[in-house]
């Protein structure tokens, strides 16, 4: 990685910043968390098609012999699988685990502080990933950007 991949001694990585997220998610819960509730069955549902989505999302990846960090040129455009549905299915996934650790943290303040992670996300990735799969892949990936959703 380089050393613009990190941020203060960091990784600047998507998970990095969801688990961030999710710490802070904890310290609200048990701090500030403005109104508690039964939380039940449906943030550990929610959590576990989260981590789904990001296996299935992943194995595309080692398909495709590409990497998946954030911050490596891409070597090639995936249009199957979940990239038929959103093209960042992966961030998805991680969006859905926080929705999901939110509920299940029982505080409502913490279930806010995942809406935080999609626009961190496309400000300090996404658009950078979009900026480069046009880079490599010209007029494939305008037209796959096109007609398909980012989240």
């Amino acid at each position: 990685m380089s050393a613009s991949s990190h941020l203060r001694g960091f990784p600047d990585l998507p998970p990095v910043w969801a688990l961030g997220l999710y710490l802070a998610q904890q310290a609200c819960a048990a701090w500030v968390p403005l109104v508690r509730y039964e939380a039940g069955p449906a943030g550990i549902v929610m959590a576990a098609a989260g981590l789904a989505l990001i296996l299935w999302s992943a194995v595309w990846f080692w398909r495709k012999r590409t990497p998946i960090e954030p911050h490596h040129t891409p070597r090639a455009l995936i249009v199957e699988g979940p990239y038929r549905l959103n093209r960042n299915p992966i961030y998805t996934g991680l969006a859905l685990v926080l929705v999901g650790t939110g509920l299940n943290a029982g505080a409502l303040s913490s279930l806010l502080l995942s809406a935080l992670f999609p626009p961190l996300i496309t400000r300090r990735f996404v658009l950078k990933e979009e900026a480069a799969l046009r880079a490599a892949f010209g007029a494939a990936a305008d037209t796959y950007i096109a007609n398909s959703r980012r989240w």
